[in-house]
Formats: C-alpha cells, sequence, structure tokens
C-alpha cells in the first residue's frame, strides 16, 4: 500500500519568472511556519534537522542507536495495520549501520503534523508563489510608471534633440532651450506625443495591500494571530473572536498531535521533550 506521506507540490497557479523570488518567500513562509510552537527538546538533537525534518517531510522519526543514542531521523513509511496506518518507520543513512525499520510506538515513536503523514510544502508553496508573483508584478507596474512620454520623431536628428531636451527637463533644469528644427516652419510642433495616464496605471500600492491580505491569509492557516482587518478602522468583537477561532483551529489539532507524540516519547525513551504555543492564542471569552 502506497502511504499518503508525499505529494508533489511543482505544480503552482502563479506563473513567477524570478525563481529566487519565489525561494525567498518559500524560506520566508517556512520560518514563519515553524516559529508558531516552542519547542523543549534534548540539547544533543540538532533543532533545524528535527523541525524541517517535521514540516517539510511530515514526519520525523525518534530511535535509539547503538552509537548516537536517542536521535530523531527523516524517514519514509511502510506496512498498514488493521486501519490501514502505517507500522514501520524506514530510516536510511550513511552513519548508521544498513536500513532501519523499527516498529513505530514499540521500537520507536513517530511525530507527524497531519493525519496524511503530509508536512506543510503545499500551504507555503501555495502563498509563497502567490505572494511572488504579487511582488513580481509590483516591480513590473514601478518600471512601467518611469515611462511617460513618447515622441514620435520625423528623423534621427529630431530624435536626439528630443532626447536631450527630455534629459534635462527630468534632470530639473529650470530653462530647457531647444532647436528650431523641432518646429515647423508655422510654429507649430513638430512632434507628437503619447501621454501615459501614470497615476491611473499606478498599482503597486494596491498590489502591496493584496500582498499583505495574502500573508495575513497565511499566518491564519498556521495559527499566527493576525486582526484580518484589511485596514478597516472598527471590528466588532465577534468578528475578532472569529478570526482567533479561525486562526486557532487548524494549529489545535497540530498541537493535540505532536503533544502526544512527545508523551509516548518521554514513556518510551525517558528523554525530555515538550512542544507548546510559542504566543498562546487569546481566548474567546477574554475578548469579549
Amino acid at each position: 500500500m502506497n502511504i499518503p506521506s508525499y505529494c508533489d507540490y511543482s505544480n503552482s497557479i502563479a506563473d513567477v519568472n524570478n525563481t529566487e523570488l519565489t525561494r525567498f518567500f518559500h524560506k520566508y513562509l517556512l520560518q514563519k511556519a515553524v516559529s508558531v510552537f516552542k519547542w523543549n527538546i534534548p540539547s544533543a538533537w540538532n533543532r533545524d534537522y528535527f523541525l524541517y525534518s517535521l514540516y517539510c517531510n511530515g514526519c520525523v522519526a525518534v530511535v535509539e542507536t547503538d552509537k548516537y543514542g536517542v536521535i530523531p531521523q527523516h524517514c519514509t513509511l511502510s506496512g498498514y495495520d488493521i486501519f490501514y496506518r502505517p507500522t514501520n518507520a524506514v530510516i536510511t543513512n550513511p552513519l548508521l549501520t544498513g536500513i532501519l525499520s523499527p516498529r513505530i510506538d514499540t521500537q520507536c515513536t513517530l511525530f507527524k503534523l497531519n493525519p496524511d503523514y503530509s508536512g506543510i510544502m503545499d500551504i507555503v508553496k501555495t502563498y509563497g508563489d502567490i505572494m511572488a508573483l504579487s511582488v513580481q508584478t509590483a516591480g513590473i507596474n514601478l518600471m512601467n510608471s518611469n515611462v511617460s512620454y513618447i515622441f514620435a520623431a520625423k528623423n534621427k536628428a529630431a530624435a536626439v534633440s528630443f532626447k536631450e531636451m527630455f534629459k534635462k527637463i527630468v534632470q530639473g533644469e529650470p530653462a530647457v532651450v531647444v532647436d528650431k528644427a523641432l518646429y515647423n516652419d508655422d510654429g507649430t510642433k513638430a512632434w507628437e506625443v503619447f501621454d501615459q495616464n501614470v497615476k491611473q496605471n499606478y498599482i503597486a500600492s494596491e498590489i502591496l495591500d493584496d500582498l499583505r491580505k495574502w500573508e495575513n491569509l497565511f499566518d491564519t492557516e498556521i495559527g499566527i494571530p493576525n486582526a484580518n482587518s484589511n485596514k478597516r478602522e472598527r471590528l466588532i468583537v465577534d468578528e475578532v473572536n472569529s478570526n482567533n477561532i479561525e486562526t486557532a483551529s487548524k494549529c489545535e489539532l497540530w498541537l493535540e498531535e505532536l503533544q502526544k507524540n512527545c508523551a509516548k516519547t518521554r514513556d518510551l525513551f525517558g528523554i525530555e521533550i515538550s512542544v507548546d504555543w510559542r504566543f498562546a492564542p487569546v481566548d474567546k471569552e477574554e475578548k469579549s
């Protein structure tokens, strides 16, 4: 049986050309997600390895080894019980002898976030791609806003004169002298100007507002309190409470599962490990 421990998240609804930008937001959002809970783990463990294996891979096994003692290890899953849940963790590490396949809850414990043993990279990549696309769009809009005028010249000499004239204007010279060749014999202008409405086409500020809304939605997904007010001046108490409940609901399930895993690990190996909110959510009654 194939355990649903991994999903392919390569497809995205956002087409972002700047891959560095997408990586920036993926890393930024993943760090925010990891910061929701505060962990107390053995000092000999590598905290980053443990947390990123858990959040990115979806699960991590804690097993006792002859050489390294009780340690966390990245793993895959195998076997199934009467409820079609995996029975064994499969650990492959060149510094350990052979392939370890300890039985879950008997020879090892398994930390997981979601019932399907998946991580949160689907959430991180979905919002990260959209936020990267928003910033890319804002950058393009800012760049396009620099082009205010397009001149149509009769010849190359006139084009050079226009460039010099416009250069002096944007540099702030108080008086700009132009060649008579830029005018017709009757004194009318010998050029045509395409004038963009820069203010009407400028949407960077709106995009940045939307960027903040996307981040608020992500915060709600992973349990970081946020007003989610969209710049509204007043929020009634029930609206704030509703957002607090929505923010905490999914992560409450994550936390309950992780605390249960900690208890199993303490019982099986006798080590100190615990997890709790980094900042406890405000109780609904306290907000009323």
